[in-house]
């Protein structure tokens, strides 16, 4: 099965993997464990061990919130509404020791999600968990829920950049970051960030880099051109398979370079 790494980088460092494959994924067959306890909403079923009931509350509770609260802030209108047996799943594993050993996850690892499932997986109170991992695990699935989950059109800056949208917070500073950066000339425009397969890096500074200019274009694109622009792109690149051409087709921009100079002068010009 293929393994597709995302790390989450910033003021925690907290990491998370998303997994792209079928029912192999793994830890997929713990949810039929008779060790897994429920709890229902609207939207998710909470599977868990020992976990407080607070902590599942708790969980249950911000799931909801940003079930509305992500596709609203990026302007996705839902046609997959996530009720019934079509809930999506989050998984609370004890511990980070049975979490890791359970789905072979790495000693950096504190949430995992896998977009085709609709699943998310974590352990009782991971740290940032609430607040960070869980809207970022879910941000990706419901841009790929849009996008298309083997859509190996989408470049991973594209994907962390929406992922992230919803830690606003976190990138109050982002154009000061990026500002420096450019002077300091490690700046990388879209088409060397496409390039980058930050999965694999072990140098925190590019990866904070790599997340603040995802994050950055993500915004630029949405706030500077406007929800329902982004959406139209998007949905382009579903049908069409296509980075530079979808931005031509939505854009004032001749593809990746020209809109990447664009985002770049709106830095300089903040």
């Amino acid at each position: 099965m293929k393994k597709i790494i995302f790390i989450l980088a910033g003021l925690l460092l907290i990491s998370s993997l998303a997994f792209a494959g079928d029912d192999d994924a793994p830890g997929y067959q713990d949810k039929s464990s008779p060790n897994w306890k429920e709890y229902k909403s609207d939207h998710f079923i909470v599977h868990y061990q020992n976990a407080s009931e607070d902590f599942i509350r708790q969980v249950s509770n911000n799931s909801e919130q940003y079930y509305n609260s992500i596709s609203d802030d990026l302007g996705f209108r839902r046609f997959n509404f996530w009720l019934w047996d079509n809930r999506a799943n989050i998984y609370i594993y004890d511990n980070a020791a049975g979490y890791q050993a359970g789905l072979a996850m790495p000693s950096w690892s504190a949430g995992a999600s896998w977009p085709q499932g609709k699943a998310i997986y974590s352990y009782s109170n991971a740290q940032g968990f609430l607040n960070t991992v869980l809207p970022h695990e879910m941000g990706h699935i419901i841009f790929r829920e849009l996008v298309g989950v083997n859509n190996y059109a989408i470049p991973l800056w594209l994907e962390e950049g929406v992922a992230s949208y919803q830690m606003k917070t976190k990138y109050s500073e982002v154009n000061r970051v990026l500002k420096e950066a450019i002077k300091a000339g490690i700046f990388m425009p879209l088409d060397q960030l496409s390039a980058v397969d930050i999965r694999t890096s072990t140098d925190n500074k590019k990866v904070e880099l790599f997340y603040s200019e995802a994050y950055s274009a993500v915004d630029y694109m949405i706030q500077r051109f406007g929800r329902d622009r982004f959406v139209t792109f998007c949905q382009d690149l579903r049908d069409n398979k296509d980075l530079d051409r979808a931005i031509a087709a939505v854009y004032s921009f001749n593809g990746l370079k020209d809109l990447s100079q664009g985002w770049k002068q709106s830095i300089l010009n903040e």
